[in-house]
């Protein structure tokens, strides 16, 4: 019984310590990315995020929503672009970077509705 309990309270442990994930790609699926940009108004605007983005070997494809001032990414199966990597590639491109959103929803869907 003793045993027990002490494996509990590891277990309960290790559930704290370790960092919660954010929602990732999973290998057998495809995950997709929206990206609020402040700033971005023209087509021009946006050529430095397209390039940096497709560059990427995690990113698929990649949509700019000028009208939304949002970029949707579709990333590769068992591949992840992260936070930190998109909100560097916005401000290098001279923009703020707004909420990063992972979705299940399929790129082509998400571009529709975007």
């Amino acid at each position: 019984m003793k045993q027990k309990s002490i494996l509990t309270v590891l277990a309960l442990a290790a559930a704290f310590i370790m960092p919660a994930q954010p929602l990732a790609a999973a290998p057998d699926r495809e995950m997709t990315v929206k990206i609020g940009v402040d700033g971005m108004v023209c087509a021009f605007c946006a050529q430095g995020l397209l390039a940096h983005f497709r560059r990427h070997e995690a990113v698929r494809d990649i949509h700019v929503d000028l009208d939304r001032k949002l970029v949707i990414l579709a990333e590769r199966k068992g591949k992840s672009i992260t936070d930190k990597e998109i909100n560097d590639a916005v401000k290098r491109a001279g923009f703020d970077p707004g909420d990063v959103r992972r979705v299940t929803t399929p790129f082509e869907e998400a571009r529709k509705s975007s």
